[in-house]
């Protein structure tokens, strides 16, 4: 949803009407996973998408239908379909994809989460009774449903479910089926050292949707010269033990040494290495980092722990500049982001 709230704001802002197609489920090769939102208006306007652009005519179409209808509608798009076929699905793949108007109750609770960057669910109902009934919940319980009270109570139970499980799901509900999408906080890049390879990496990061926070208590490069406002989300100019410290390393959290220097790094790999961060790399050629594991180990770390760290940082691109590192760091950080789902 974060990648079409921007769109739908200003249509909403204009009067238009506003419908959104969610991915529900995926089978084979697809380009899109479940819960990938495309939103439209019967205008034309399109933001997001649902497949690598092979159904999006269809689906605004569907979409454009549906608004007028007032009605959700569920689709199938799959390459044994005669409809696949004239919209170009062809790749191995199928995939479904419910289409409804807009409910301005839910994206309002759904938008609040966003800001709060909290984890939360969307319960909706693509088929059977109450088709398009919502239900948006989060640690403190249901935020909105339009669900008659008594399908609310178990819409709310198969939502927690999912949420507890950290997965969206297709499920069986009350005679049709619902599908939860499990939207959990962004992830976040921690740079420890405002150096120029931490320039091109955050930039990097940003697009791929992390919040980014860089740390460095060197006024040369931790300044709002190197990183202006909007550059990143944060700048700490506090010594990295210090500033881990002030900051939650949670299953969401990358950590990225960049400094090459010991004062610097070696504090922060200690907070760094045992703490919930899915990944906790360090800049060093071999020689570096294998003194850096003899000190951290002199110093109380674990074999286990160390093992968790990625040195020397980044894949082996044969990087030889900044931003060619930068690159090889942010592509590491993906896979293990991604071999860990």
């Amino acid at each position: 949803m974060r990648d079409v709230t921007g769109a739908i704001d200003q249509w909403r802002a204009a009067g238009q009407p506003v419908a959104v197609a969610t991915v529900v489920q995926t089978w084979g090769s697809s380009p899109r996973q479940a819960g990938a939102k495309m939103a439209l208006t019967p205008g034309g306007d399109l933001a997001g998408s649902v497949s690598g652009g092979c159904v999006e005519g269809a689906v605004f179409e569907a979409g454009v239908a549906a608004l007028k209808q007032n009605q959700g509608r569920l689709l199938h798009f799959g390459v044994a379909d005669e409809t696949a076929w004239e919209v170009g699905l062809a790749c191995g793949g199928s995939i479904d994809v419910f289409v409804q108007p807009l409910a301005a109750g839910a994206y309002e609770a759904v938008k609040a989460a966003l800001d709060r960057q909290a984890e939360f669910a969307v319960l909706t109902v693509v088929a059977g009774p109450q088709l398009g009934g919502q239900l948006v919940l989060d640690a403190t319980g249901t935020r909105w449903s339009n669900l008659d009270a008594a399908s609310a109570a178990s819409a709310a139970d198969l939502a927690q479910a999912a949420l507890t499980a950290g997965q969206s799901q297709r499920q069986p509900w009350e005679g049709g089926e619902a599908f939860i999408e499990v939207v959990v906080p962004p992830p976040t890049l921690v740079a420890v050292g405002g150096v120029h390879i931490t320039i091109a990496l955050v930039a990097l990061a940003k697009t791929l949707g992390y919040r980014t926070i860089v740390v460095d208590p060197r006024a040369a490069f931790g300044n709002d010269f190197r990183f202006p406002p909007g550059s990143v989300d944060r700048l700490i100019q506090e010594w990295p033990d210090e500033a881990l410290a002030m900051i939650a390393l949670t299953p969401g959290t990358a950590v990225a040494m960049l400094t090459h220097d010991p004062k610097l790094d070696d504090p922060a790999l200690k907070i760094a290495l045992p703490s919930a961060a899915f990944y906790v790399g360090a800049l060093g050629s071999q020689t570096t980092q294998a003194k850096r594991r003899q000190r951290l180990l002199n110093d109380g770390l674990t074999e286990a722990q160390l093992d968790r760290l990625h040195g020397p940082i980044g894949l082996p691109l044969h990087a030889a500049t900044p931003e060619e590192i930068a690159l090889s760091v942010m592509a590491e950080i993906v896979k293990v982001k991604n071999e860990g789902k």
